[in-house]
């Protein structure tokens, strides 16, 4: 039977299970890494921020860095 389980690796390549109140079984297993991307912060507010940024003051306020204005 196949199970997916979250775990944690530590600095010293330890493969600990988050969240399971028993051993891992000996065996074999796959283990898929998860990698945030270097800028999640930026790619999980950019649609709050765009409201703002989308407003027609904006581009006024910011008009003055424009090329050829």
């Amino acid at each position: 039977m196949l199970q997916t389980i979250e775990v944690e690796i530590d600095a010293q390549g330890r493969v600990h299970p988050v969240g399971l109140n028993r051993a891992l079984p000996a065996g074999r297993a796959l283990l898929t890494l998860l990698t945030p991307p270097a800028n999640e912060a930026a790619i999980l507010s950019e649609a709050a921020l765009a409201e703002d940024w989308l407003k027609p003051e904006e581009d006024e306020a910011w008009a003055y860095l424009q090329p050829g204005t």
